[in-house]
């Protein structure tokens, strides 16, 4: 008799997150309590129970939060217009795609952090955090508007080169469609780094935001508002990337 082997246990997708979720949350809390790091990290439940009970902090997080969150959002737009035009330049004026490539690999190998201060002293202490997002953002959607511009498939682009198409129809009707579902893929990545751009910006100077409570807790060795503000990061990074694929789902649906 050939022995029945039993079938592996699979969880869902949704499921697993879920558990790996709560498996950080409940380390998060194990490690506060044990005092691993001493009152420098405390339990979860001591910064949830010390933002519900107090409304001050809860208002200064969610005016910090907001602020954040639109210089996030105004980086991942202007950084990701940037990054697709200039891919798409280098479809139509193909001589500029060596410098450019170039340029976008020199940009994004400065560091985020480096370039701030620069930015604070020349475009201003509100736009910066815009702007550093932005840069995050755009090298991101750069590279996959590229790619995906470069993956239309040869049989379609011969019919295309035969029917006389100019670089423009090729790339209005064939390159760009094909293009759709990897820059979908591609703004989950654009826009955590949108945020993470919006939060070094505001670390210099800005007047209000996420990264302006980050240094003034820390500064101040408020331990509790620290951590709250690090919690406020996250969940807006989560928030963005969990509507970035929602979004994507219809999109793949109707391109790929």
């Amino acid at each position: 008799m050939t022995a029945v082997l039993p079938r592996p246990v699979t969880i869902p997708p949704f499921a697993s997150n879920i558990l790996g979720a709560a498996l950080l949350l409940a380390m998060f809390e194990v490690v506060g309590r044990a005092q691993v790091f001493g009152k420098n990290w405390p339990p979860l439940t001591e910064v949830v129970t010390y933002v519900a009970g107090n409304d001050a902090v809860q208002a200064t997080l969610t005016r910090a939060f907001g602020a954040t969150a639109t210089s996030a959002l105004w980086g991942f737009v202007l950084g990701t217009v940037v990054g697709g035009a200039l891919a798409c330049v280098t479809v139509v004026a193909r001589w500029t795609a060596p410098g450019l490539d170039r340029l976008a690999t020199i940009v994004h190998a400065i560091p985020l952090i480096a370039i701030a201060p620069l930015l604070v002293t020349t475009v201003g202490r509100t736009t910066a955090p815009t702007v550093v997002a932005a840069m995050g953002a755009g090298f991101a959607v750069f590279v996959a508007t590229s790619a995906g511009l470069a993956s239309a498939p040869a049989a379609q682009s011969d019919v295309h080169t035969a029917l006389g198409s100019s670089r423009w129809s090729r790339l209005r009707f064939l390159q760009l469609p094909h293009t759709v579902p990897l820059v979908t893929d591609a703004a989950g990545l654009a826009v955590t780094s949108a945020v993470l751009g919006a939060v070094l910006g505001e670390w210099f100077g800005a007047p209000k935001g996420l990264g302006v409570l980050l240094v003034s807790a820390m500064n101040n060795y408020q331990i509790p508002l620290l951590w709250s503000a690090a919690a406020g990061c996250v969940v807006l990074s989560l928030t963005a990337y969990l509507l970035v694929r929602v979004l994507a789902v219809p999109v793949h649906r109707r391109f790929s």
